[in-house]
């Protein structure tokens, strides 16, 4: 009898949770510094939510290792929704490339939802002689290891979509590493290098002020944000970019153990304002595409990406140097 009490005021207590949650602010972990697309996502839906939830939410950056200590630090706090990660690709690929990478995924992470996804561009500081996808690869050969573009860490997403680049264009322009996409970003436009593969949604604003220049979208079909654009594919239709195409994602989580009153709470508040009046537009102009899944979706989507990139990763000998 004792034992029956205890489930049913356990069973009770969940949505009474749920109904009272949240009482504070919440904290939105983005691994990486200001500037990139993980924090231009995190403080688009940081807003909305704020206003939605009734109590504000503070995306804190901790940036480092690749999104590493960010993700860590979410890993490590109590799991009552009050402090909560957003992050992209090198989610599931730093397990691949680190030789401790101290998480995974899945076990130690209950997915929310797939807040949005959205392809790169490839730019290049205005000062570079190139105006095409043919003109870039052309002056890659002639220049080969001369050329350099930068990332926001090993296994990041700008990462990933250059060596992508240089594997099937047969080309080699050299990777440097900065601290995130804001950082590699500025690394462009203040000229230390000449070309990056940087999120649509970070870029934008850089490119339509001229700061960079835009030679392709990396998604298989034109982004609505700049539809004037070409895709990589579409830039280099004789060759072996044909088949190239690279567009990222970006999911919100919490620790393992999070309820999943709470969890859903957060589910449906995140869907809510992802799909209001205006939003996808809104999101869309931006060069994002609203997703707004499910936890399960999310799961599932993860799972299925932690799969993709572990593949590619083995197969490309990508590593953490």
């Amino acid at each position: 009898m004792a034992a029956g009490l205890a489930l049913a005021a356990a069973m009770v207590a969940l949505p009474a949770l749920a109904q009272n949650y949240p009482s504070k602010a919440i904290r939105l972990v983005s691994p990486f510094p200001p500037g990139g697309s993980v924090d231009v996502v995190g403080r688009l839906l940081a807003a909305k939510l704020s206003e939605t939830m009734g109590q504000q939410m503070v995306v804190d950056n901790r940036s480092g290792a690749s999104g590493l200590i960010g993700t860590e630090v979410v890993m490590n706090s109590p799991p009552d929704g009050y402090t909560l990660l957003i992050n992209t690709i090198p989610f599931v690929t730093n397990q691949f490339l680190m030789p401790r990478a101290p998480y995974d995924p899945l076990r130690d992470f209950v997915s929310i939802s797939v807040v949005a996804s959205s392809p790169s561009f490839v730019t290049v500081h205005p000062s570079l002689p190139v105006r095409s996808i043919q003109e870039l690869i052309a002056l890659a050969k002639a220049k080969s290891g001369q050329l350099y573009y930068s990332a926001a860490g090993v296994g990041t997403n700008p990462h990933i979509a250059g060596e992508l680049f240089n594997l099937l264009a047969d080309v080699n322009i050299v990777a440097v590493q900065f601290k995130g996409g804001g950082p590699a970003d500025m690394a462009v436009i203040a000229g230390e290098v000449g070309i990056t593969f940087g999120n649509i949604s970070q870029e934008i604003g850089y490119v339509k002020a001229g700061r960079m220049r835009a030679l392709a979208v990396t998604s298989a079909k034109r982004n609505p944000a700049m539809p004037e654009l070409p895709t990589v594919a579409e830039a280099a239709p004789e060759g072996p970019l044909r088949g190239y195409e690279f567009e990222t994602w970006f999911v919100v989580a919490a620790p393992k153990g999070t309820s999943r009153a709470i969890v859903d709470t957060l589910n449906s508040r995140i869907r809510k304002v992802l799909t209001g009046p205006g939003q996808v537009k809104f999101y869309e102009e931006r060069g994002l595409t609203v997703i707004a899944s499910t936890p399960k979706e999310a799961a599932a989507h993860l799972e299925g990406e932690q799969k993709k990139w572990g593949r590619v990763i083995k197969e490309r000998g990508i590593k953490a140097e």
